[in-house]
């Protein structure tokens, strides 16, 4: 074989193909040990040595490796993980108050985007992902954090660029035979690129829904996030609504609070209007700091004073508590090399 193949992102037909390994029920338990989180081929203990140094001299169990674990005093894991091309991207574990555990994955290493807060965005795009090296992060992180319970689309990248991948992953995450995590534990969120969220309405995966809202204003929105240009606010609340019906889930509208730029009476009072008549939960999140970037973190009680004016308009909202930020693992800050003295 000229080039190893990497079977963290195969299905067992797809492995005994690409090895040309019979019978097939060794492709299946190849399969099981990888959705069991196995590092080696050594830790495959029901398949025979012979084929298990095949495996060892022919293939590759994964293709990428995690290069760095950095660790926030408040409980946020994040893993630097470099990719079989030296491009490098980042899996942060996210915790919540009743010890839920959740996985924060990239789809894209870097991204084209360019949302004016996000230092993801600073990057640019150096690629998809393979379906390979998202499950990858997952067990990635299972390792270091132990079981998980959830798994949201992110991190890094516009998940709906990458779709094909993401179907793939999520089908092997949720295999019964394999992983078997539920589709009702995977979360996607995307900047409101249209035609992927009717995609994704009309095809899947059918899993739970979010939208980098920010702002309902349409010219500050097309500022902070250019994405908005070609896919118009009134046109969004409607692929919106289209997904919701369509499939029968709640969505989350989520908004990172810059301090005087998104936070006043009138920036509430637009969003209100926007997330009127949809099933939608609003999910707000202070700005994390950004090196290099001049927006401010709101303070508490502009927080509250923005969560209240939505509240009394009988919406359901949440304010996020920041975390990781120690590290560059909270919301807005993947792509750092280093982790922050903020």
């Amino acid at each position: 074989m000229e080039k190893k193949v990497s079977l963290s992102g195969l299905f067992p037909e797809e492995i005994a193909k690409a090895i040309q390994l019979s019978p097939l029920f060794r492709a299946k338990q190849i399969y099981e040990w990888i959705s069991k989180g196995a590092e080696s081929f050594e830790q495959m203990t029901n398949i025979d040595k012979t084929t298990r140094k095949f495996l060892e001299e022919n293939v590759l169990l994964r293709s990428s490796k995690v290069t760095e674990v950095l660790k926030d005093p408040d409980g946020t894991i994040k893993l630097q993980i470099s990719l079989s091309d030296g491009l490098a991207i980042e899996t942060v574990l996210l915790t919540d108050k009743e010890g839920r555990k959740t996985a924060c994955v990239s789809c894209q290493a870097g991204c084209a985007m360019g949302c004016a807060f996000c230092q993801t965005g600073r990057l640019g795009l150096g690629r998809n992902l393979t379906a390979g090296e998202i499950v990858e992060e997952f067990f990635f992180m299972e390792k270091e954090a132990g079981t998980l319970d959830n798994i949201v689309f992110m991190g890094m990248g516009e998940p709906l660029q990458n779709l094909d991948a993401i179907r793939k992953a999520v089908a092997i995450l949720t295999d019964r035979k394999g992983r078997g995590l539920s589709p009702r534990r995977i979360t996607l969120s995307t900047c409101g690129l249209i035609s992927g969220i009717y995609e994704l309405a009309e095809n899947g995966p059918f899993v739970r829904l979010a939208i980098s809202l920010t702002t309902a204003d349409p010219a500050l929105r097309e500022q902070l996030m250019p994405v908005s240009k070609g896919n118009p606010l009134p046109e969004l609340k409607k692929a919106i609504k289209f997904y919701s019906e369509k499939t029968g889930k709640r969505i989350t509208l989520e908004a990172a609070l810059l301090s005087g730029q998104n936070t006043g009476l009138e920036s509430a009072k637009r969003m209100a209007e926007f997330a009127a008549g949809l099933d939608a939960y609003i999910n707000l999140i202070p700005w994390n700091p950004v090196q290099g970037l001049q927006f401010k973190t709101p303070s508490r009680k502009e927080c509250e004073e923005f969560v209240k004016i939505l509240q009394n308009a009988n919406l359901k909202v949440n304010l996020r508590t920041r975390r990781g930020i120690k590290i560059g693992g909270a919301c807005g800050q993947l792509g750092r090399s280093v982790a922050s003295s903020i």
